[in-house]
């Protein structure tokens, strides 16, 4: 890790040096999340390099990651998701729509990203087993990539994961902890029993270099794009650590360089939990208890806003949020628009893409990315309750022929 000098705290600004289980700063406490700071200068990485790479995942981009050169990762292929350009968007708006679809990683989100850099500084930590508080995505993320290493994982869930994600967990072998209450009470019980126990803790929203795993949907965005950066990210926000993330990714390549600017990130919540867009609008961070149908942005007390704050001001970006009927209209209009198939959570971006677009916010000749954090299959019974199940029909020819003919 020669380009990595330091960790600094987002709340009072104190360093530290790098270790790989330094999680959070000793005077500020968990809210103290910490920063992994680079020396930009030491690390070499063109334009040139990226175009003769072979590798398709996120370990193109190892230079720009806080990993030793040593460090063993995961075999399991991260990271290098399609981009998919919506030409119609061009012809009736203006505007260049392109479609991130992360739910094309090994575990179905963007959390393996994250996950990825996670068991690999694990290794770096000496750790037997690894932990983290999640709604699904991080757990089901985190117990796929602790298997194909072989570390134990113990993870801790609310009760109302849904059930795709807890099946995942449980094929994977992880110790899962289902909590009889929301994720912010799961995320302090694991930050607690993990160091009381010694695990290795993944908790994005705690451990600073996930987000360093996930920086890399933003080097994919520009690279996929034609080595451009794009006007626009519209990404939803939970905890924050993705919106943190795609701001680190496109602020490293300008400090080494390679481009020139940050795009406007617009981070998308839900009405009934949207503490982001709050702090955000009034200055003040106040907890919420809201609920929704989007489970992996249900999040009341996101612990790393002071990250993703920065990243919206800092990208004169903005934070908006979209009412559950909206999610759920999404849910249907943009696999039916795209061929894509994306969670609540996910598809909650595309809900806020298109609020803007309704009310005039993005102009002609802009290239919009909409971020999908996760697939569909993670939550298919809120897929089901938006669509309407045909009734079984007799199987004889002329019945089944009649009624394909109503169809028609």
């Amino acid at each position: 890790m020669m380009s990595v000098i330091g960790m600094k705290c987002m709340k009072c600004g104190k360093e530290f040096a790098p270790a790989p289980d330094r999680y959070v700063c000793d005077v500020c406490g968990i809210e103290g999340i910490l920063d992994i700071l680079y020396d930009y200068s030491k690390i070499k990485l063109t334009r040139a390099d990226l175009e003769g790479c072979p590798e398709r995942s996120l370990w193109r981009y190892r230079p720009l990651l806080p990993l030793g050169s040593n460090t063993p990762v995961s075999p399991l292929q991260v990271g290098w998701t399609p981009l998919y350009h919506l030409p119609r968007y061009e012809q009736t708006h203006g505007a260049r729509v392109l479609l991130k679809d992360d739910g094309r990683n090994p575990t179905a989100s963007l959390k393996d990203r994250a996950s990825a850099v996670a068991v690999a500084k694990a290794f770096e930590a000496g750790a037997q087993a690894i932990a983290a508080a999640s709604t699904g995505n991080a757990a089901s993320s985190l117990a796929g990539f602790a298997a194909s290493v072989g570390l134990r994982t113990f993870i801790f869930v609310p009760k109302r994961a849904p059930k795709a994600k807890l099946a995942q967990l449980l094929v994977y072998g992880a110790n899962t902890i289902v909590i009889d209450d929301t994720y912010d009470r799961a995320f302090e019980l694991s930050v607690e029993v993990s160091r009381r126990l010694g695990f290795y803790n993944r908790n994005c929203a705690y451990n600073p270099y996930c987000v360093e795993g996930k920086k890399t949907v933003a080097y994919e965005m520009w690279e996929q794009n034609g080595f451009r950066v794009p006007d626009r990210v519209y990404v939803s926000i939970g905890d924050g650590c993705i919106t943190s993330g795609i701001y680190k990714g496109f602020y490293d390549l300008m400090q080494i360089g390679l481009t020139d600017r940050v795009p406007r990130l617009i981070g998308v919540q839900a009405a009934t939990c949207n503490p982001v867009e709050v702090a955000l609008r009034t200055g003040v961070f106040t907890p919420q208890s809201g609920n929704t149908i989007a489970d992996s942005i249900a999040v009341g007390i996101p612990r790393n806003r002071l990250k993703a704050m920065r990243a919206l001001r800092e990208s004169k970006g903005d934070c908006i949020s979209v009412t559950d009927e909206a999610i759920k209209q999404a849910l249907v209009e943009m696999p039916r628009q795209t061929g894509v198939f994306g969670e609540p959570a996910g598809v909650t971006a595309w809900a806020g893409f298109q609020k803007d677009l309704a009310r005039g916010a993005i102009s002609k000749g802009e290239t919009v990315v909409v971020l999908i954090t996760g697939n569909g299959l993670k939550d298919i019974e809120s897929a089901i309750s938006v669509c309407h199940l045909p009734a079984p029909v007799p199987p004889d020819l002329a019945t089944v022929e009649a009624h394909v003919r109503r169809l028609v």
